[in-house]
This record gives structure tokens, C-alpha cells and sequence, in this order.
């Protein structure tokens, strides 16, 4: 049979299909057609930061993704963007091949949404033609990815207030809109309300975002697999770093998935001192319609002196890193822990010690006995958390070495702590010399 006979039959058995690839790269990845045309227009698909992370969003989506966490921070000229998802992953033969011209999984999937068409494998091309690198960190079938991109800002701009939070606001009309600079906040806030109900967007420097994962992992993964679970082999990449022994093997854990961090700030994500992300249409909605923060009758008790003084979310952060640095000597040399309710927790967190969020009698065990093993002799425990925990909270009241200090909760004192002061007492000198303290 002649050569252009057997092309003509083929052509007529594969249809279509045939004539849109140019090569099988196997693992469901092709090379697609194309005209020179198109291998030029790649170059100026990609002309600001904000594009680049509009690409890496929706490729992280048309991977299956549920939960997509975008780390981006900027260093001078340098700006660098990490995703990490928990889709279906790239086979390890793929990683260096998505980012050449027209390879794509989606051969018969591609399709247009409001960002325009999907699909060609031209986006991540087009990413590493205008980044100075762009690579597959770590990616496994079923496993999810961490795909990162390093610019430079002078070559390929981006919008120069890149701190502002988009929110809604509505027009004279009644009508609602978002508004802000169209930063990379704004356009990750505008792809999550677009996917809102199939997947969660949380966005972040690399600290927040290795906190929030590592939360994630410590939420969905038992004790014995974080204890025993090594290099995390058949664990979704996104919870792997719930595996970490220790600050220094969380800072190089992180380092691999291009979260960059000092052993510094690992620790106090371990210590929970960093608190997890929330998604973003969330963190829109708040910033947009945030809640009141006081009670009617506390408005009118402070009306005389209401001065409507409302400090930004970074001065507050700020206000907290500083009395934490203070009070980190002291609660280091005195071993002062807290478990308890997340609500009160939140107070000790802010002047520097470690807190524990713990109310069920499994969970109230588990962080005694992990500050126990770690060395802590006094730990403030709220009183809810006492009494779910009650079988731990009496083992501990007669070890010699530690001190479990019953405190009210968010709802106020249940008698728990006066309880145990008068026991004391009536221990040490054998009456309680507080029975006529009304």
C-alpha cells in the first residue's frame, strides 16, 4: 500500500483526533498541531505577574483539584509564586515536558471560560518563556502538585499595589461590584467566587500558606501515620507536612515544596503560633461585610469615649509579633503552656506562648501528654477542657513534676478552679482555711 494510501486510511479511521496531535508523550499527555503563528503569539500570552497566576489557578482546576493554595512573596525585583493542589498529579516523565509548546492531558477537554480558551498547552509554555523559571517541584498521579515560578518584575511587570484586599461595594443603583486594584489578590478572589462550591483558593506569603497546610494535615491525618508516615509515600502532597519531626525537618519539608522559611518561623508553626488561612472567598466576604466585634450594650457602656479607632489587620499582627517577641524569654524560661478552648487560647498566643486548641477527652490527652513529653512542668488548661479531659486532668494531680492549672473559659468560671485551690490547701496543712472566703 502507498504511503499517502495508508495516511488517507488512517486519517479516515482516527478522524480528527489524529490530525490535532502531532506526537503521543503517553500518560494521556499529547503534543498538539500547530502553526507558527501560534508558537509566536505565546510570548505575549503572558504580560503581567497577575497572568501568570490566572494560569497557573486554572490549570491547578482542569487538574481536579478541590483545594488550591497559591504562596506568592516578593523580594526585590524577584517575585515568587508557588502552587500547590490536590489534584491528580503529573507522572514524574511529564514534570519538564508541560512546559513545552502545545503539551496537554486535555486533548478532548479543552474548553473556553471568562479567561479565555483552556486547554491548548500553550499556558505553562507561555509561563516559562516570560519567567526566569518555572518547574514541577514534587507532583505524583493521584498525589496533587507544587509547581513553582520565579519572575522578575522589571521584565514582566505587575500592578504596583499589590497590598490592597478587593471587596464589594455597592453603586448608587443597588447593584454589587468588586473593587480594588487588579492586583494578585483580586484576580485569585475573582477565580475562587468563579469556582466557589468546586474548589477552596487560600492565598498567602510561604509561612502562612506552610501553616496552613501543615493544619490540614494534622485535621485529616491519624497519629500514628504523622508519627510513622516517613517521606509521606501515598499521602496527598498538600498534608505532608503534618509529617514533620521537628522544626528543622518542617523548614526543609517546606524548602522542597517551595515554601521558603526559617527554622525560626517552622517552629512556630509547629507551636501553633502561626494561625491557618482561611479560604478566599471568605476572607472576601469579611472584608467586605465584616461583622461587629462588640455587643449593643458594650457600644453604649464606651459611647462617652467611642473614638471609632479601628487598627489595620497588619498593625494588629504587628502589635502581636511585638509582644510576643517580649514575653517569648519569659514563657521559655518558665515552661508556661496553655490547652483549652480555641477562643481563649487565642489570648495566650498573643503575648508568645504555645497554645493548644483541645476540647474532647482524646484531643485534651493527646496535647497534655505531647507538653509533657516535651518538657512543659506548668500548663494552664481552661476548665472545659479539664472536665472532657477529666481522666488526664486527675492522673496528673498527684505527679510531683507538673501542674495543670484549671482557668475559666470563654464562658466564664465553672468552679473547677477554685475547686482545686481549696484541695490544695486543705492537702497542705490539713484544713481549708478558705471556707469562709464569702
Amino acid at each position: 500500500m502507498e504511503g499517502d494510501t495508508l495516511s488517507d486510511f488512517i486519517d479516515d479511521v482516527c478522524g480528527e483526533s489524529r490530525l490535532r496531535v502531532e506526537d503521543d508523550l503517553g500518560d494521556g499527555f499529547v503534543r498538539l498541531r500547530s502553526s507558527e503563528a501560534e508558537r509566536r503569539q505565546a510570548a505575549q500570552d503572558i504580560r503581567s505577574s497577575e497572568d501568570v497566576v490566572i494560569e497557573l489557578l486554572r490549570n491547578a482546576r482542569d487538574a481536579g483539584a478541590s483545594r488550591i493554595f497559591l504562596a506568592t512573596q516578593k523580594t526585590g525585583n524577584a517575585r515568587l509564586l508557588t502552587v500547590l493542589d490536590d489534584g491528580q498529579g503529573i507522572p514524574a516523565a511529564q514534570h519538564e515536558r508541560i512546559f513545552e509548546p502545545r503539551v496537554t492531558s486535555k486533548l478532548d477537554s479543552a474548553h473556553m471560560d471568562k479567561w479565555g480558551m483552556h486547554g491548548r498547552g500553550m499556558a505553562l509554555y507561555s509561563i516559562s518563556v516570560n519567567a526566569e523559571e518555572a518547574r514541577v517541584l514534587h507532583s505524583e498521579p493521584g498525589l496533587g502538585t507544587s509547581l513553582t515560578v520565579a519572575t522578575d518584575t522589571e521584565s514582566l511587570a505587575e500592578k504596583a499595589d499589590q497590598s490592597t484586599f478587593p471587596r464589594f461595594e455597592q453603586d448608587p443603583s443597588g447593584s454589587w461590584a468588586m473593587r480594588g486594584p487588579k492586583n494578585i489578590v483580586r484576580t485569585a478572589a475573582e477565580f475562587a467566587l468563579e469556582h466557589r462550591g468546586d474548589l477552596s483558593v487560600y492565598l498567602g506569603t510561604p509561612v502562612e500558606v506552610a501553616a496552613t497546610l501543615y493544619q490540614l494535615g494534622l485535621a485529616s491525618l491519624s497519629p500514628a501515620v504523622r508519627a510513622f508516615g516517613g517521606d509521606g509515600a501515598g499521602i496527598p502532597l498538600v498534608k505532608r507536612l503534618a509529617l514533620a519531626a521537628g522544626p528543622d525537618d518542617l523548614a526543609d519539608r517546606c524548602e522542597a515544596l517551595g515554601l521558603p522559611l526559617s527554622e525560626r518561623s517552622a517552629r512556630r508553626i509547629l507551636d501553633g503560633a502561626i494561625v491557618a488561612l482561611d479560604p478566599l472567598t471568605e476572607r472576601l466576604a469579611a472584608e467586605s461585610f465584616p461583622r461587629q466585634t462588640h455587643r449593643p450594650s458594650e457600644r453604649r457602656r464606651n459611647s462617652k469615649n467611642a473614638r471609632s479607632l479601628r487598627l489595620a489587620p497588619e498593625d494588629i499582627d504587628a502589635l502581636k509579633r511585638g509582644i510576643g517577641r517580649l514575653m517569648e524569654p519569659v514563657a521559655e524560661a518558665y515552661y508556661l503552656e496553655a490547652v483549652g478552648e480555641a477562643e481563649v487560647i487565642g489570648a495566650f498566643r498573643a503575648i508568645g506562648m504555645k497554645a493548644v486548641a483541645a476540647d474532647s477527652e482524646k484531643s485534651v490527652a493527646q496535647a497534655v501528654h505531647k507538653l509533657v513529653a516535651e518538657g512543659v512542668r506548668v500548663i494552664f488548661i481552661t476548665e472545659a477542657a479539664a472536665r472532657a479531659g477529666a481522666e488526664t486532668f486527675e492522673r496528673y494531680k498527684t505527679d510531683p513534676e507538673v501542674t495543670l492549672i484549671p482557668i475559666p473559659g470563654s464562658g466564664g468560671s465553672d468552679g473547677l478552679g477554685m475547686e482545686r485551690v481549696h484541695a490544695n490547701v486543705e492537702k497542705a496543712i490539713g484544713a481549708d482555711i478558705l471556707l469562709n472566703e464569702q
